[in-house]
C-alpha cells in the first residue's frame, strides 16, 4: 500500500478498533455508503485484524529508504518501530557509540514530510518537554539532527498499557483508578503550571507502567500559552491535530483553547475510568454523528450508563450495580461538571478537579454540587457513621456528643469575641490618632510601640488577641526593615502561644512560621529560615484546601529561602504549589502573576534567560487582562524584562521596557516614590550601555 493511502487510512482504522463489534458494523455500514472503495479496503484489514494475532505486527507501509531497522539517527541505532502518525514516527532505539547502555524513544519527522508547519510542531514539541520536569512526565533526553539535517528528539522509553485497559484488565477498584487519575491530574497541572496545554489527552497517551506509576506521554499537538500565534487544529493533509472522541466543543469548532480543554479531556478519560464507555452514544458511528453530539447532546450520567451495560451483562450486573450506587451522586456530579459544554462552566484548573476527587474520596462535600444543609448533613453522617450508631444505642455516647458540640460552640464564641477585640482595638488605636493635632508628626515606629504596650494593658484577658496584634506588629516592623525588633516581637507571640492551655488555630501557627522565616531570611540566616520551616510543610500540605491563603504564603516563603539556599528544583516545587492556589483556591489573578514572577527570576538564576523572558511577558499580558494596565505590579515586571533583554545583550530593547516602567511609575506611583528613583537609574544605565562611553575630544592649541 502506498504510503499517501495508508496515511489517510490509518485514522479511520485506529478509530474503528475502539469500538465495540456492533458500532464497528454501524460505522463501516456508513462508511460504504461514503467511500465505497476505502471501505473495501477498511474491510480486508479488519478481517486481517481477526484472522491473525501477529496482525500489524510489521508496519504495512516500509519506512522510506534511510529509516529502517538497524539505521543509525545520531547516536542511536533504530530497533523496531513503535507508532506513527500524521506527523512523525517514534522508534524504539538503543545507544550505538557504547558509551552507556540505555533504549530510548527517538520520535522524528516522518520520511517525506518537509512541510514548515509540520516542522514547526516539531521544533514546537521540542521547546514544550524542554519546559517540563515532572515525574509522570515522560522526560526529554537530547534533541538533534540527523545526518540529513532532519530534527529528532530522544525520550524516555516508557513501557506501560494505556490507562483504561491496565485498570480493565485488573478489574481495579473504583477508589485506586481515581488514585491514578489523580497522578494524571497532577502531571496535566505541572504543564499548565507551565503554561502548556496537551490537546490530545486520551488512555493511549496515558500509560502505567509495571510499578503502577502513570506517565503522560505526546506533546506533540500542545500548546504554549505564552506565544502569540495560536496553532491550527488541522494538518496540511486535512487531519485532525486532536483526537474526535476527546475533543473539547472548543476544539471542534475551531475555537482557541484553554486549559479548560484539557480538563475536558480529562472529563471524558475520567467518565471511561469510572464507567467503562463513552460519554456519548451516537446513532451512527460516523465523525459528523460524533462531532453534533459533543457539541449538542447531554453526556449519560456515568451511574445510568453503568446501570445500562449491567443490563447487557447478567453475569457481571451485581458487581456493576453496586458501583453505579456508589458513583451515583457526587461522582457524577464531578464527571459533568468537567464536561460541561461552555468552558467558563467546567472547573477553574485541573487542580481543581483533582482537589474535588480528593474531597469525594474523603467523604466531604464536593464543589460540583451545591451545597445544601441536608447534603452537608449526609456526608458528614456517611464519614461518622459509626460514631453517630453509637452514639444513637449508647445514652453515655449521647452525652460526648452533646459534650463536643457545646464545646465547638464556645470554641466559635471564644472566637467572635477575640475577632471583635481585635477589630475595636484597631479602631480605637487609629481614631485616637487621627484625633491628634494636624501639625503633629506620627511617625509609624512610634504608633507600633504605642499599640503594644496598649495591647499589654488592654488585651490581658485576650492572649490569643495579643498574640495576632504581635504578629501583625512583627510583618509592619519587617516591613520598615526593623528585623531585630520584628524578632523580638515574634519571640513574645511565641511564648504567649507556649503558654495557652487550650487548642491555638493552625493558621495563627502557620502565620507565626511564615514570618519567622521571613524574618531570618531578611536578617540573611537562610539555614536557620530553612531549617524552621521545614517541620511546619506537612501541616501546610494537610491544610491547603482549608486555609489556602495562609498555605501560600508560607510555600511562597520557604520557596524564596530554598532559592537563596542554592536549591532552586524545591524552589520551583513550592512555587508551583503557590501558584495553583492562588489562580485556583483564591482566584487571586494578582497572586499568581507574582508567583510567575518569581519562576521567572528561578529561570534567570539557572541561566535561561529566553524561558524566563517568556514567562515574564505572559504574567504582564495577564496582569494587565486582569487588572488593567495601571497596576503596580506591571512596573516590576517591566523592569525585570529589562534587566533580562540587557543580559541578552540587548541594550536597545532593555532601554524600551526600563522607559515604559517609569513612565507608569511616574504616573501610578508619583516621582518621589523608591520604584521609581530606581526605574529612573536602571533607564539610566540601560542608555549609557546602549549609547557606549563619552569620547572627549582633546582641547585645539591656542593660534
Amino acid at each position: 500500500m502506498d504510503p499517501e493511502r495508508w496515511q489517510r487510512l490509518s485514522p479511520l482504522l485506529d478509530a474503528l478498533f475502539e469500538l465495540d463489534p456492533e458500532e464497528r458494523a454501524q460505522r463501516l455500514d456508513a462508511l460504504r455508503r461514503e467511500d465505497p472503495e476505502s471501505a473495501a479496503e477498511i474491510d480486508a484489514l479488519v478481517a486481517l485484524e481477526e484472522k491473525r494475532e501477529d496482525f500489524m505486527a510489521e508496519p504495512l507501509v516500509l519506512p522510506l529508504p534511510g529509516v529502517r531497522v538497524g539505521s543509525l539517527v545520531g547516536a542511536y541505532r533504530l530497533e523496531r518501530l513503535l507508532g506513527e502518525g500524521g506527523m512523525g514516527q517514534v522508534w524504539l532505539a538503543s545507544r550505538a557509540d557504547g558509551m552507556y547502555q540505555r533504549r530510548v524513544a527517538l520520535k522524528l519527522l516522518r520520511p517525506g514530510l518537509v512541510e514548515a508547519g509540520l516542522l514547526l510542531r516539531f521544533q514546537r514539541e521540542r521547546e514544550i518537554l524542554a519546559r517540563l520536569a515532572h515525574p509522570n512526565i515522560a522526560r526529554l533526553l537530547y534533541a538533534g539532527l540527523s545526518d540529513d539535517s532532519k530534527p529528532y528528539l530522544v525520550l524516555e522509553y516508557v513501557e506501560g498499557e494505556p490507562l483504561t485497559d491496565w485498570c480493565k484488565a485488573r478489574d481495579l477498584p473504583l477508589a485506586a483508578r481515581l488514585e491514578l487519575f489523580g497522578q494524571v491530574c497532577a502531571a496535566v497541572s505541572h504543564a499548565h503550571a507551565n503554561l502548556i496545554v496537551h490537546r490530545d489527552l486520551k488512555p493511549c497517551n496515558i500509560l502505567v507502567t509495571a510499578t503502577g506509576a502513570v506517565q503522560l506521554l505526546d506533546f506533540g499537538i500542545a500548546k504554549l500559552l505564552d506565544h502569540g500565534i495560536v496553532a491550527a487544529e488541522h494538518t496540511g493533509t486535512g487531519m485532525r491535530a486532536f483526537t474526535l472522541h476527546y475533543a473539547a466543543p472548543e476544539q471542534i469548532r475551531g475555537e482557541p483553547v484553554t486549559t479548560m480543554t484539557d480538563v475536558y479531556a480529562l472529563g471524558v478519560v475520567l467518565y471511561e475510568l469510572i464507567s467503562d464507555a463513552k460519554p456519548y452514544a451516537p446513532a451512527r458511528a460516523s465523525d459528523a454523528a460524533w462531532e453534533e453530539a459533543i457539541l449538542a447532546s447531554d453526556p449519560v450520567r456515568p451511574s445510568l450508563a453503568m446501570m445500562r451495560a449491567a443490563e447487557a451483562a447478567p453475569d457481571r450486573a451485581v458487581a456493576v450495580r453496586r458501583r453505579a450506587r456508589y458513583v451515583a451522586g457526587d461522582l457524577d456530579n464531578i464527571v459533568l461538571k468537567a464536561l460541561a459544554k461552555e468552558p467558563e462552566q467546567r472547573y477553574a484548573s485541573v487542580e481543581a478537579l483533582r482537589l474535588d476527587l480528593q474531597r469525594f474520596l474523603d467523604g466531604m462535600p464536593v464543589l460540583a454540587r451545591p451545597r445544601g444543609m441536608g447534603y452537608a448533613l449526609r456526608k458528614f453522617m456517611a464519614r461518622h457513621r459509626w460514631p453517630l450508631a453509637s452514639a444513637a444505642l449508647a445514652a453515655l455516647a449521647m452525652a460526648a456528643a452533646l459534650f463536643v458540640v457545646l464545646w465547638q460552640v464556645r470554641l466559635a464564641l471564644q472566637d467572635a469575641t477575640r475577632a471583635q477585640a481585635m477589630q475595636s482595638f484597631v479602631i480605637g488605636m487609629f481614631e485616637q490618632a487621627g484625633a491628634a493635632s494636624p501639625d503633629a508628626s506620627l511617625e509609624l515606629r512610634r504608633l507600633l510601640a504605642t499599640g503594644v504596650e496598649r495591647s499589654d494593658r488592654e488585651l490581658a484577658s485576650q492572649p490569643l488577641a495579643r498574640a495576632e496584634l504581635l504578629g501583625l506588629g512583627a510583618r509592619l516592623r519587617l516591613g520598615l526593615g526593623d528585623h531585630r525588633e520584628a524578632a523580638s516581637l515574634l519571640d513574645r507571640q511565641a511564648g504567649i502561644l507556649a503558654s495557652l492551655g487550650g487548642p491555638v488555630p493552625t493558621g495563627l501557627r502557620l502565620e507565626s512560621a511564615t514570618l519567622r522565616a521571613q524574618s531570618e531570611f531578611l536578617a540573611g540566616d537562610i539555614g536557620a529560615c530553612v531549617e524552621g520551616m521545614q517541620s511546619w510543610v506537612p501541616v501546610a500540605d494537610q491544610e491547603q484546601a482549608r486555609l489556602p491563603a495562609q498555605v501560600a504564603a508560607f510555600q511562597v516563603q520557604l520557596a524564596r529561602c530554598h532559592r537563596a539556599n542554592g536549591n532552586p528544583r524545591l524552589a520551583r516545587r513550592y512555587l508551583e504549589s503557590a501558584l495553583q492556589v492562588h489562580a485556583g483556591l483564591l482566584g487571586d489573578e494578582v497572586g499568581a502573576v507574582r508567583r510567575l514572577r518569581e519562576l521567572a527570576q528561578l529561570h534567570v538564576d539557572g541561566g535561561q534567560p529566553d524561558m524566563a523572558l517568556d514567562m515574564l511577558g505572559a504574567a504582564l499580558k495577564r496582569l494587565q487582562q486582569e487588572a488593567g494596565p495601571r497596576h503596580p505590579l506591571a512596573i516590576e515586571l517591566l523592569g525585570d524584562i529589562g534587566m533580562v533583554r540587557g543580559r541578552l545583550g540587548e541594550p536597545a530593547a532593555a532601554e524600551r521596557a526600563y522607559a515604559q516602567a517609569l513612565v507608569l511609575a511616574l504616573e501610578v506611583l508619583g516621582p518621589r516614590h523608591p520604584l521609581t528613583t530606581q526605574t529612573r537609574d536602571q533607564l539610566a544605565t540601560a542608555r549609557m550601555e546602549r549609547l557606549g562611553p563619552v569620547t572627549v575630544p582633546p582641547a585645539e592649541a591656542a593660534p
